[in-house]
């Protein structure tokens, strides 16, 4: 079986502890309906920083990158339906789904 990364763009913070509480609920229930294929769950990014071809480094990223996850399935169909049933979707957070492939050094 290949490994697929989620790559986590965008999304909006929950208004209110509520609704915080009520998306990680529905996250939490999405990692489970797929644990069996979760290699590397739910890895929120923080303090980007973007190193430049002139090795100049900005504090920021380039992209909005949130996070990704690692899964490990059949094929880029599975991953996709994985993807598509991502509680991310639903605060305006886009994925991209990758084959990730492994080279041997």
């Amino acid at each position: 079986m290949a490994q697929y990364v989620l790559t986590y763009f965008g999304g909006n913070q929950p208004s209110t502890p509520e609704e915080g509480k009520k998306h990680f609920a529905k996250y939490q229930e999405w990692l489970a309906a797929f644990a069996d294929c979760m290699v590397s769950p739910a890895n929120p990014l923080k303090d980007t920083h973007t190193v430049h071809p002139d090795q100049s480094v900005t504090a920021a990223g380039t992209k909005a990158m949130s996070g990704y996850t690692i899964i490990e399935v059949q094929s880029m169909e599975r991953a996709l339906e994985i993807a598509k049933a991502c509680p991310f979707l639903d605060i305006g957070g886009s994925l991209e789904v990758s084959e990730l492939i492994k080279m041997d050094f």
